[in-house]
């Protein structure tokens, strides 16, 4: 590989990071280059750590004489987790805790003794490998995410040459610069999604951050929270509160999230969220699928607690639908992307009912209205109600226990 070579592949990879391209495509079109112009690579790994609530990491993978099984992997927090015994005994973690910068092995020389990965290269038929780690300053590492790690193997007799690796050293700091910037796009997506909820992150990603810009919409008000959760609390140890906060905040998340609903809050173990579509009625509609769907995983999750001789709950809700106003609310150090408006007052006081009228869930007449005859049929009413804030008494439906679908 020649000098207007390493220049050619230098200049794609800056003009396809500052491009936005994915980590896939990043390292898969720069070996591509690199083969291509006589550097005799023919498996290549990527590593680079992440922020996210699951995953640490993120491992991307290149082949040029064999079919990938995968092009990407994620990895869980290796202390303590199932991945630990792997990455005590990897050569990363020795570069990684040493500070070396770069790692060699001959594979056709025999020197596999080390790491057991090496010999099963060898025996794949790969004769050389080369490792490298290029360190993040501390003031520009974002949570573990301070190194980017990566591996080359060559199956050519004789390995890399001198200068494949002075070529390696030269283009894989510009392939490392390339993928930090899309995996720090990548972080600012999870971090936002997961934080402020899926719509309002992408509304935030895409500019929406003025404080007060906020839109008019109608949508499908879901306030819930846990069943005398203050007593609960009272009763079990410390240790135990977060566990039973997670364990009953994935079934209502995941249930609003398969039915096409965005949660924008959560309040120790109250949740927030909202359903919106063109038209009122299938919002309405995709709500109740949640509930059904949050149910089901709420019969289950409590039967695994019971089993395990951990404290259970129920989950009280409250159904509503109008306009309210959708956006960014707060001081100018310190804003909140959520929903305001009478509509959002008047479900968190349905929901409150559901304590005073023995009920789990609870529908306003505007959500019931909403619907075909037949979902109104499986609704039988609770009676009229002064809600604390509203001026008028609302009635007040629930699911007939005995039309539940």
């Amino acid at each position: 590989m020649n000098d207007p070579d390493i220049a050619s592949i230098t200049a794609w990879t800056v003009e396809r990071g500052l491009a936005g391209d994915g980590e896939i495509a990043l390292l898969h079109g720069f070996c591509e280059r690199c083969a291509a112009a006589g550097l005799p690579v023919t498996r290549a790994i990527a590593i680079i750590d992440t922020l996210h609530p699951v995953y640490e990491g993120r491992v991307f993978y290149w082949s040029g004489d064999r079919p990938l099984d995968t092009p990407m992997s994620q990895y869980e927090p290796n202390s303590g987790g199932d991945g630990e015994p792997g990455w005590l005994t990897s050569p990363f973690y020795q570069m990684f805790n040493s500070g070396e910068g770069e790692m060699r092995r001959r594979l056709h020389l025999g020197e596999t003794a080390d790491f057991a990965v090496l010999e099963d290269l060898r025996q794949e038929g790969q004769t050389d490998w080369f490792a490298m780690v290029q360190r993040f300053d501390k003031a520009t590492a974002i949570g573990e995410m301070d190194c980017f790690m990566s591996r080359w193997t060559t199956a050519q007799p004789g390995g890399f040459s001198d200068a494949d690796i002075t070529a390696l050293r030269r283009l894989v700091p510009t392939l490392g610069l390339a993928i930090k910037s899309a995996s720090l796009a990548r972080v600012a997506q999870s971090l936002v999604e997961a934080y402020l909820g899926r719509d309002p992150g992408r509304r935030v990603l895409k500019g929406k951050v003025s404080r007060g810009a906020a839109e008019r919409i109608n949508a499908v008000i879901w306030f819930s929270d846990l069943q005398g959760y203050t007593a609960l609390t009272e009763r079990i140890g410390s240790d135990e509160i977060i566990p039973l906060l997670n364990d009953y905040a994935e079934i209502v998340i995941t249930s609003v999230h398969a039915a096409g609903g965005d949660v924008l809050k959560l309040m120790a173990d109250g949740v927030l969220a909202i359903f919106t579509a063109g038209d009122p009625a299938a919002a309405c509609a995709a709500a109740l699928a949640a509930e059904a769907g949050m149910r089901r995983k709420h019969d289950e999750l409590n039967d695994r607690r019971a089993a395990a001789g951990r404290p259970v709950s129920s989950i009280y809700l409250g159904l509503h639908i109008g306009d309210v106003f959708y956006g960014n609310i707060g001081s100018k150090d310190r804003l909140d992307f959520t929903v305001v408006g009478q509509a959002v007052n008047e479900a968190s006081r349905i929901a409150s009912m559901c304590r005073s009228v023995d009920r789990e869930v609870l529908l306003s007449s505007a959500f019931r209205e909403f619907l075909p005859e037949p979902e109104q049929d499986r609704l039988v009413s609770v009676g009229r109600y002064a809600l604390r804030g509203v001026s008028r008494p609302e009635e007040l439906f629930t699911i007939d226990p005995e039309r539940r679908g």
